[in-house]
């Protein structure tokens, strides 16, 4: 089954812990801190691989986690970096993020390599954490978090052409007869259920990408029968060639078809009729000798506002050739660069952690230990030996909630609180 939506987990590596331990030398009974630090986490990094078409793979595995970096060991020797997830998807694959589906990437054009999620990094060993005051720290920091993200994969195919038109009009025939695709052919009403691509080749290089995009149906725009899945990939195609039946072989209006696929991409997305069209007013060899009430209908309704006509016959491919030119040369007068969404979620500025400290207490000790981000912040820029230092600390410590966080977790006059590299008795104002 040909799959183009699929919604997955992906995890980066969380960072490894910092080490505690001292030196042990003959001769050296009380050697200084040597723990190493953490090693950093995996990042989770997608890539497009050319050999790889679907997003079936997907369905069947939901979560993908990078590895986690190794703790810190003696010796100051650094813990193991986890290793990369890199996840290969197809070309044209565009990364959601599963709540807003916001676009996280696009994997097109040149945008062949994407780093998703960063890995967490790794604690710092308790060597970093010695003082004058404090020789033989017996604490380290721990690893940073992993970043956790579900995703919904969705595959826009990259087409310079896409053929429209309702089932049974002889979309798939065409491209067949134009390209290097071969589609399944047969008389059912909803014949093609994927897009299939196909390279119209001109030789010496020159040629374009055609999809033959599932048959639409009124009500498409609105999610009836398959329609989001289908107009989502003509949203990359620079040129819609319709295609209908000329000699009525269906019963169908061509006209009328023509107006109602029109109305469905209008409604889906409005840029969508910007794009330039041609019709292709195929099975002209159906047609009765000298009949043309329906070209000269497609020609009085569509010629006026520039739409060429191009009566054809995709089984004998009468005039599918100068059909071909023709959308070669509207397609050398348009940029080559593909259409590439820009990104609107961003997974860095989303997911890392904002708890601005965290308070336990020592299974060792007893003592309080209060550590985060802020706090380490504070203590690399705060000099407490000062009297100036003291007092901007003890600010600090209260405006936090630090202070009011600690009476309730029960701590006593005279307890110990450490961060990093500062301890001290607590003792109520």
């Amino acid at each position: 089954m040909y799959a183009d939506r699929a919604k997955i987990l992906i995890r980066s590596g969380k960072g490894g812990d910092g080490h505690v331990s001292f030196r042990r030398e003959k001769y050296v009974p009380d050697g200084g801190p040597d723990g190493g630090d953490g090693g950093k986490g995996g990042d989770v990094i997608f890539e497009v691989d050319d050999s790889i078409n679907t997003l079936n793979d997907f369905r069947h595995i939901y979560k993908w986690t990078a590895q986690n970096g190794e703790e810190g060991r003696k010796r100051n020797c650094h813990g193991k970096k986890g290793e990369d997830l890199v996840i290969r998807v197809p070309a044209g694959t565009i990364i959601r993020e599963a709540s807003t589906e916001k676009i996280v990437a696009d994997m097109s054009g040149n945008n062949r390599r994407q780093l998703i999620l960063t890995g967490g990094k790794g604690g710092l060993g308790n060597q970093h954490f010695a003082t004058s005051s404090m020789q033989a720290p017996k604490y380290a920091q721990p690893g940073q978090e992993a970043l956790e993200l579900e995703v919904i994969l969705e595959l826009k195919v990259i087409a310079d052409v896409g053929l429209v038109g309702f089932p049974n009009v002889g979309k798939s025939t065409l491209l067949s007869s134009t390209t290097n695709a071969r589609p399944k052919i047969a008389n059912y009403h909803f014949t093609t259920l994927n897009p299939i691509l196909g390279v119209v080749d001109f030789g010496d290089g020159v040629g374009f990408v055609m999809a033959d995009i599932p048959g639409l149906i009124e009500g498409a725009s609105e999610g009836v029968g398959l329609g989001h899945e289908f107009l989502k990939h003509i949203e990359r195609t620079k040129v819609i060639i319709h295609v209908v039946d000329a000699a009525g072989t269906e019963g169908r209006d061509p006209v009328a078809d023509i107006y109602a696929i029109n109305q469905e991409l209008e409604r889906f997305n409005p840029e969508l009729l910007n794009k330039p069209q041609v019709i292709a007013a195929n099975k002209i060899d159906a047609l009765y000798e000298g009949e043309s009430e329906i070209l000269d209908q497609l020609r009085r309704e569509f010629e006026p506002e520039g739409i060429k006509i191009f009566p054809i016959s995709a089984v004998s491919r009468q005039g599918v050739k100068e059909l071909m030119y023709f959308v070669k040369g509207l397609l050398d007068e348009m940029d080559d660069e593909p259409v590439v969404y820009e990104q609107e979620y961003f997974p860095d500025s989303h997911l890392v952690a904002e708890e601005p400290y965290t308070i336990q207490i020592s299974e060792d000790d007893g003592a309080y230990v209060v550590e985060g981000p802020k706090i380490e912040k504070m203590l690399g820029y705060t000099n407490i030996d000062s009297e100036k230092g003291f007092l901007f600390f003890q600010k600090f410590l209260k405006e936090q909630g630090i202070l009011k966080e600690l009476e309730k977790l029960g701590i006593q006059d005279g307890d110990t609180v450490r961060m990093y590299s500062l301890e001290f008795d607590y003792y109520k104002e």
